[in-house]
């Protein structure tokens, strides 16, 4: 099965989803901050991401994949970080950019480890769901090259 994949690039995609989400959560949470000056706004952010991704988990369990298929990022307790620091350093706002992404890029990956550890083994999932065969119209057939010279 394809879970068997995750096993082999865990620490890979890890390191990547980390980088990028707490990217996507830092720069898309103080932008909107700094722009409108409301406190809250990345925890809102992150608690519509989350929303979000339940959603999807919700799509491809309805699929019929394990309900671990999809794990959700624990995104806001690192935007509570980053409301704190913008709220500590109201007055400058190039600390709360530097000072907030710093909390949430250290933050992000350990609260997501803790996540991560929580989810069933891989190879234990890809025994137990299978991945579905291919139906009949759709099994590729072998090139027939060379048949004729037999």
């Amino acid at each position: 099965g394809d879970y068997i994949f995750y096993t082999d690039w865990m620490w890979t995609s890890f390191v990547v989803f980390s980088i990028s989400q707490s990217t996507m959560l830092a720069v898309g949470a103080i932008y909107y901050m700094l722009f409108t000056g409301v406190p809250g706004t990345a925890t809102y952010y992150a608690t519509i991401m989350t929303i979000y991704t339940w959603v999807a988990k919700g799509a491809w369990f309805a699929l019929g994949y394990p309900y671990d298929f999809i794990v959700v990022p624990v995104w806001i307790p690192s935007a509570m970080l980053l409301d704190l620091t913008y709220w500590a350093t109201r007055r400058n706002k190039h600390a709360a950019i530097i000072i907030g992404g710093t909390l949430v890029g250290l933050s992000f990956p350990l609260f997501n480890m803790v996540n991560l550890l929580l989810v069933r083994d891989p190879l234990e999932v890809a025994f137990k769901y299978p991945r579905p065969t291919l139906p009949a119209y759709m099994t590729p057939i072998e090139p027939q090259v060379g048949k004729f010279y037999n």
